[in-house]
């Protein structure tokens, strides 16, 4: 009888999955740009006057012994595939291991071309390098650890900018159009502003690494808000970001070799600014601190409640989703550039979507995007290359536990659901800020669901 409860055991033994203990590393490289950098994010390029905070790539490196997993998160407004390719070559790790992203912050170094921007192309060719720095100084830095995970919510701070209009209210947009039905909340109640035309995601999601003796080694938060803003005019700064990650730091009270890390989600339709009530009055950065501090606080509560081990199996998949994109005709080319011809300084909405029209001519039929699923235990991160809706990331949350981070591995614009489009509102706009195929998200979710069976 012994023998036999003997056998059964050590069947169940070679049945189990059986991982190295888990081992983790983090480090940031600064990537502050110098004073007479591009800083981008508005319609009109912004040169940097000061650098109010400094900005960084922090790295969050997970090895379970037979696959290494490597997330960059990025001081910058946007991140092009092509930097994002270069930085995973220079890593050395499979593509689909590295997960590079953007926070949006909006007063950072101009790295690809949006609106009347362009890249700073020294800065922009300095980022790879800086990247892949700080990967490979966090897997040198590679020590036994733990994890856990979990969520809070924070639904103070994140409004949908998109209202719809008014029935019977004529609104006129900032191209002179007066055929849209939904409208960008600029920060004041407006008399055409209506409802929502779309869902908010409050989630706060905290993915936290300790040392094997408890000691914090690392946090990856994650939450759905465009960006704060309220900057210096001028100022270099990371934004709410940046402020975040001294403040878990000395909420948890770390010791200095940990990096606090916080991602972006689902937020191309969110910001901060409740459009019922009129903005108070504020000192620059006072908001900025005003939403780190509770999304640290609520980080802190999380992490007092998570549960950790370092037994668990890593996982990643990668799956290139290829859709058209929306190109104007050889007729409104030429309407374009009649609007911008002998014009020495291009100015305002009207000059930007002529440029911009004329810029799409040259734009292929398709692209094909990056879509990347990490796994950690029964966790699964997503990444979405562009600037995609709450909608569609609580779509996604549907399908298990997972979080969503966005502007990852390259930037293809706002992707707006497929409903969205015939609401109009700047996000739809055919610009190089939006220029897929109104069928986008479908397809992508489609990739998505592929991968999250994956195993």
């Amino acid at each position: 009888m012994r023998s036999w409860r003997f056998l059964v055991a050590l069947l169940w033994l070679a049945a189990a999955p059986v991982f190295a203990a888990l081992r983790a590393g983090a480090a940031r490289t600064c990537i502050t740009p110098p004073p007479g950098t591009i800083i981008n994010g508005g319609v009109s390029p912004v040169v940097a006057k000061q650098i109010h905070d400094d900005l960084y790539v922090r790295a969050l490196v997970l090895d379970d012994g037979a696959i290494c997993l490597a997330f960059a998160v990025v001081d910058t407004c946007l991140l092009d595939r092509a930097v994002c390719d270069e930085a995973k070559k220079l890593i050395g790790l499979p593509s689909d291991r590295v997960l590079i992203s953007a926070t949006h912050t909006h007063s950072g170094g101009s790295v690809c071309g949006a609106h009347l921007s362009e890249a700073d192309e020294p800065y922009r060719r300095s980022l790879p390098p800086k990247i892949a720095e700080a990967v490979k100084t966090a897997m040198a830095n590679l020590a036994p650890a733990q994890v856990g995970w979990g969520s809070g919510s924070i639904p103070q701070h994140v409004f949908c900018r998109r209202l719809l209009v008014k029935e019977g209210v004529i609104y006129t947009n900032q191209l002179g159009q007066t055929t849209e039905r939904v409208k960008m909340s600029w920060g004041s109640p407006h008399p055409a502003d209506g409802e929502p035309a779309g869902p908010v995601d409050p989630e706060l999601f905290v993915l936290s690494v300790k040392h094997a003796d408890g000691r914090h080694l690392a946090l990856l938060a994650n939450y759905s808000l465009h960006y704060v803003g309220g900057v210096g005019v001028g100022d270099i700064s990371a934004d709410y970001f940046g402020v975040f990650a001294e403040r878990i730091a000395e909420l948890l009270g770390t010791d200095k070799s940990f990096v606090g890390i916080l991602s972006n989600g689902t937020s191309g339709d969110i910001n901060n600014v409740n459009p019922k009530i009129k903005p108070e009055r504020q000192e620059p950065y006072a908001q900025i601190r005003r939403v780190a501090e509770d999304v640290a606080q609520e980080t802190l509560r999380v992490t007092r409640n998570l549960r950790y081990t370092s037994n668990v199996k890593l996982g990643a998949a990668l799956r290139e989703c290829v859709v058209a994109t929306r190109r104007p005709s050889a007729a409104e080319v030429e309407q374009a550039r009649a609007v911008i011809a002998g014009k020495p300084l291009l100015r305002g909405w009207l000059d930007n979507y002529a440029r911009e029209q004329v810029l799409l001519a040259d734009l292929p039929s398709e692209v094909s995007m990056p879509l990347q699923v990490f796994r950690v235990g029964e966790l699964a991160i997503l990444a979405w290359p562009g600037e995609i809706f709450a909608a569609s990331g609580l779509e996604l949350k549907k399908r298990g536990r997972l979080f969503n981070i966005g502007l990852a591995n390259g930037w293809y614009g706002y992707i707006p659901p497929s409903e969205q489009f015939p609401l109009g509102g700047y996000e739809t706009w055919r610009m190089r800020t939006s220029c897929l195929e109104t069928n986008a998200i479908p397809k992508m979710i489609a990739v998505f669901d592929d991968l999250l069976k994956s195993p």
